[in-house]
């Protein structure tokens, strides 16, 4: 059964929806970007529905100055309020409520990672994880760097190079831009610092051809993260798709599975 509800953070109205279920975990999912609860193409409002059927409750909601919810729209940066009175109202309204598993797709990933509460939340489930500082409109270097390596594994772009039908002038500006470096400026190693700091387990999912995600794993490989590898209380979920939010139905299906996954390792926990 699905109910929406009303909480209040910082004085203004947050609009929530409750896909009930029987178990004593929870799933928190919380909107990237400007994005509404529902998720592109509907995508969190299908996973909560399916999760719900398994028996796990979802609670989706919309941050300040998004989507049915009042008050200003400050970014991820400042939406450590609005998740805590989340998990709040969460809990309230499913008072058999024990463990919360948080999920996140984009710069909602960055901030759990940054501000979420370690005796709230039970695990991390962190797809995507936004660690672009700025990218001048142009794709971040590794996503760049990845793109011009699968077009020399090519044979009709290595032809086409060989018989001048590939722009020079536009191929000289993307090897120029594939220089840059990885990402790792305050940013990631703010969200580095703050998963070191936490004894929550972490499950990162990254969409393999999406450029935020391969932004993030070239960040990941860097110094910042390097007390991350290994000990296996961080691992990883690699699905094969360019789609940054798991539009297609396999890719839906892989991220549903990881998702319930977490869920039933935490609820045996």
């Amino acid at each position: 059964m699905r109910q929406h509800i009303q909480f209040t953070c910082r004085g203004s109205q947050l609009v929530a929806t409750i896909d009930d279920g029987r178990s004593a975990t929870g799933l928190l999912i919380v909107s990237g970007g400007n994005e509404l609860r529902s998720g592109a193409h509907r995508g969190m409002a299908k996973l909560a529905e399916r999760l719900s059927r398994d028996g796990f409750p979802v609670f989706r909601f919309d941050r300040r100055g998004v989507g049915d919810s009042e008050g200003e729209n400050g970014g991820f940066l400042s939406s450590a309020p609005d998740m805590a009175a989340a998990v709040a109202a969460f809990r309230e309204t499913c008072p058999g409520l024990d463990r919360i598993v948080a999920f996140g797709n984009c710069d909602a990933a960055t901030a759990l990672a940054l501000h979420h509460d370690p005796d709230d939340i039970a695990a991390l489930l962190l797809a995507n994880p936004w660690v672009i500082e700025d990218s001048h409109g142009m794709p971040p270097a590794a996503a760049i760097r990845r793109r011009y390596w699968e077009r020399l594994k090519s044979p009709r772009k290595l032809w086409e190079l060989a018989t001048g039908r590939i722009n020079l002038a536009k191929l000289w500006q993307g090897m120029a831009a594939a220089r840059g470096r990885g990402q790792e400026g305050p940013l990631a190693r703010a969200m580095a610092k703050a998963l070191c700091n936490t004894n929550r387990p972490v499950t990162l999912i990254l969409a393999d051809r999406d450029s935020t995600a391969v932004a993030f794993e070239e960040a990941w490989k860097g110094p910042a993260f390097r007390d991350l590898h290994g000990g296996g209380r961080v691992r990883t979920i690699r699905i094969p798709t360019a789609s940054h939010s798991f539009a297609r139905p396999e890719d839906a299906e892989a991220l549903y599975r990881a998702v319930r996954n977490m869920l039933h390792h935490i609820s045996m926990g």
